[in-house]
């Protein structure tokens, strides 16, 4: 029995004389049955308060977090925590940059061990983020945190019911997007949609569209899919297709359709200065390299003119730059109106800005021509612009325009318009125009040079100019200060002179213009026929906008009009009288001076009613005494002379 007790109680010591003959086999036991009980009943939150500190000190920010902090341990530890809070930058009114209800955290432990983190998955739910521009900086710029080194890998990005809100009240800015991932079958492509309003640059603005996971901005060689619709006021945006270059957002390119009813209207949503013009459609490619942003190769419409080219913007000067390459087929001049403070005239079936055809209207009641909007000049010195601009054919019901070719040159409020060329009327005017903007009135001076132009061409609507033969050529030079087109010719001095050489003009037109009714009744009832020209000459001297004739004739061979009197730019009224001195001799003339008066809205050509009247009484009074006698007060003997005029233009 004692044999037998002795051998079983040997044999129950076994397993306790093995472990105590191996005491590191006891201590691994030990700790490892301390550490499953410790990560069972541990409570994680004890770890807050130091998460909190340490979080605190490398972002110079309040932590804090307000519900339970969780930990799965595994090759793959998640980390949960709720109600978190991250405090803003103390000259913020906002205390809260950022809140969420939970964040989730799955992080590798082996990486850790080589200094690396990689978070396979990071989950929010229901976060809130402001970020807010101030004087001094963003307030994501963190205290300490310099961003510099390589940052954690993150593979897969959830947000469940997100917000975000970008605020800079120096520019009148403040959206509030919702922000959410969408479900796809590949996790780790799957984007955020987002949805939002708010203001910018205190238009109303709308956004909506997705993106892909802001994740896939560090893979520099993969596309980043891209789909936003975005609207400012009247101002239009669709940005969609892949960014294929791509470095934070310094450098991308993508597709962009820009569209609205004023491309005006650019400037307090980008501080590009453009002129009024007609509702716009264009598409082209952007393109970002650093400070330089170029839209490339785009097409579209402004108004009933086609538009393309390339326009390139450069910021980070004291002044943005804008550089343009541009080109239109067909230019309808009435888009043109806003360069020099007017409003397209738009017929039936064109393309037309509703508030500028108010104020044209305005203008057009007040019986007045020129435009007398004034020039913005803060917007003048406050950009940059070198834009060439030509224009293959230009479509100007009553304008003999053939196209246009313009370089425009805008430097700290000095803008050229070096050169401003027109084809016209089978010649060319080409013009420099010089405004400083730098005072408070603007100095303009101008210089234009017509050479060539078809006298037929000149009047495309005049029956009977259709047949003249002819070229007039010329120079205006004039000087004159103002912020309006109105007020510059109001106050312009200068030089106007105009000539021409040798051609022909249909007798029916001088007749009717001498009032010769014996001439003008036997071509209307015959044929008319051409007469030679010899030649046509005006010189103006212009002072104070008032333009004063020193010289005005126009011979033919049978008729010579001679002509004075004055052309009032300010006022924007003629008063000019032309005498007819007819060559030959003719029954029924009625050869009183002929008076052009009114205003350029509504101009005036009649006779001389003064002069006019005294004839008709002494034919009254002859044809009283006997019938016959009365044309003898008609009867013109035909005193004219031929003149010397032209000058140099007599060619």
């Amino acid at each position: 029995m004692p044999t037998e007790s002795t051998s079983q109680g040997a044999t129950h010591s076994r397993p306790v004389e093995a472990v105590l003959a191996h005491p590191w086999r006891t201590v691994a036991v030990v700790v490892a049955a301390g550490l499953l009980a410790l990560l069972l009943l541990w409570d994680w939150n004890w770890f807050r308060g130091p998460v909190e500190r340490i979080v605190s000190a490398r972002t110079g920010r309040s932590f804090d977090i307000g519900g339970d902090l969780d930990v799965d341990v595994g090759r793959t530890a998640v980390i949960r925590a709720d109600r978190l809070t991250l405090g803003n930058a103390d000259w913020s009114d906002s205390p809260d940059m950022a809140t969420t209800d939970r964040l989730e955290l799955h992080v590798r432990l082996w990486p850790l061990l080589a200094g690396q983190v990689h978070i396979p998955e990071l989950r929010l739910r229901q976060p809130d983020i402001l970020l807010e521009a101030g004087e001094d900086g963003g307030n994501w710029r963190f205290d300490g945190m310099s961003g510099e080194g390589e940052g954690p890998r993150i593979d897969l990005l959830h947000v469940e019911s997100g917000r975000l809100r970008y605020v800079d009240a120096a520019r009148e800015t403040d959206v509030d997007l919702g922000v959410a991932s969408e479900d796809t079958e590949d996790p780790s492509v799957r984007p955020l949609a987002l949805s939002g309003d708010g203001h910018w640059r205190g238009a109303p603005f709308e956004l909506t569209g997705a993106v892909a996971s802001p994740l896939a901005l560090r893979e520099t060689e993969t596309p980043y899919a891209i789909d936003l619709r975005a609207s400012a006021g009247a101002t239009r945006a669709h940005a969609r297709g892949a960014i294929t270059r791509l470095l934070g957002l310094s450098a991308f390119d993508l597709q962009m359709a820009l569209s609205g009813k004023d491309l005006e209207d650019l400037y307090p949503l980008l501080g590009i200065a453009m002129p009024h013009t007609p509702p716009y459609e264009l598409d082209g490619r952007l393109v970002r390299d650093d400070a330089v942003w170029r839209y490339e190769g785009f097409s579209g419409k402004v108004g009933d003119s086609d538009l393309g080219g390339t326009a390139k913007i450069t910021t980070g000067r004291e002044r943005l730059l804008f550089e343009g390459d541009l080109h239109s087929k067909l230019l309808d001049f009435d888009d043109l109106a806003g360069f020099v403070g007017g409003a397209p005239d738009s017929g039936a079936g064109e393309t037309g800005n509703a508030e500028l055809e108010a104020e044209a209207a305005k203008r057009a009641a007040a019986g007045r021509l020129l435009p007398d909007t004034p020039y913005d000049l803060h917007k003048l010195r406050n950009m940059d612009a070198d834009v060439r601009w030509k224009a293959a054919r230009i479509e100007a019901p009553g304008w003999p325009l053939d196209d246009m070719d313009v370089r425009i040159l805008l430097e700290a409020g000095l803008l050229r318009l070096d050169p401003l060329e027109f084809g016209a009327a089978g010649g060319r005017i080409r013009s420099t125009v010089r405004m400083d903007a730098r005072q408070d009135a603007i100095q303009t001076d101008a210089a234009i040079r017509a050479r060539g132009l078809e006298l037929g061409r000149l009047l495309p609507d005049n029956e009977l100019a259709q047949g003249a033969v002819g070229r007039v050529s010329g120079d205006i030079d004039l000087s004159g200060t103002g912020n309006s087109v109105a007020r510059m010719l109001a106050t312009a001095d200068g030089d106007a002179t105009l000539g021409m050489g040798r051609g022909q003009v249909s007798n029916l037109l001088l007749e009717l213009a001498g009032l010769d009714i014996y001439e003008a009744l036997k071509f209307l009832i015959g044929k008319d026929r051409q007469v030679a020209v010899r030649c046509a000459f005006g010189d103006f001297a212009v002072q104070d906008g008032v333009m004063t004739t020193r010289a005005l004739a126009f011979d033919t061979e049978d008729t010579i009009i001679i002509g004075e009197g004055t052309i009032d730019l300010g006022e924007e009224q003629l008063d000019l009288l032309l005498k007819p001195r007819p060559k030959d001799r003719s029954i029924l003339a009625l050869r009183s001076p002929l008076v052009i008066d009114g205003s350029f809205r509504d101009p005036g050509f009649r006779p001389d009613m003064a002069r006019l009247g005294l004839r008709g009484a002494i034919a009254l009074a002859l044809g009283s005494i006997a019938p016959p006698a009365a044309l003898l007060a008609t009867l013109e003997l035909g005193p004219g002379e031929d003149s010397t005029c032209g000058g140099q233009y007599a060619k």
